[in-house]
């Protein structure tokens, strides 16, 4: 009998689990929404309504416990300084799972999962701006500075 087991083992060792939860948070935190497997957004999601909790007081010891959880500050400092606010009035249920289908590969069921009054601009953090390209040298130039 299972009595007693709190979490999936989702086929991994403890640390393997530890590890694909913390970087998971912190792409959550930092996209506001991630594309992963069903049984991964169900294990990440009571996780992450747990961090937005705790991000919610206003004390060092919970910042403290934050960047231990995430090891990242920057994860950290976008908890308390704009999740916080953001779900200030509200009482849990940060985060939501939306089916998304079956992965070609293998058939795994897909999920999204995503706080649940999200940035929209929080998808292209990473994403260069088109004013901000530099275009590279053309061949000529290059072989004239190479001569």
């Amino acid at each position: 009998m299972r009595h007693g087991f709190a979490n999936k083992k989702l086929n991994r060792t403890s640390e393997h689990r530890k590890a694909l939860l913390k970087n998971m948070l912190n792409s959550l935190i930092k996209y506001e929404q991630i594309k992963t497997t069903l049984p991964k957004a169900k294990f990440l999601k009571p996780q992450a309504d747990k961090i937005i909790t705790l991000g919610k007081k206003e004390t060092l010891q919970t910042t403290k416990i934050l960047v231990s959880k995430l090891q990242d500050i920057k994860s950290a400092n976008k908890v308390k300084k704009t999740l916080s606010k953001r779900y200030q009035n509200r009482k849990g249920g940060y985060t939501r799972i939306i089916k998304a289908g079956f992965r070609y590969g293998d058939n795994a069921p897909m999920a999204i999962i995503e706080f649940v009054d999200r940035d929209l601009e929080a998808k292209r953090v990473d994403k260069p701006k088109k004013d901000t390209i530099k275009e590279a040298p053309k061949t000529e130039e290059k072989k004239q500075a190479t001569a």
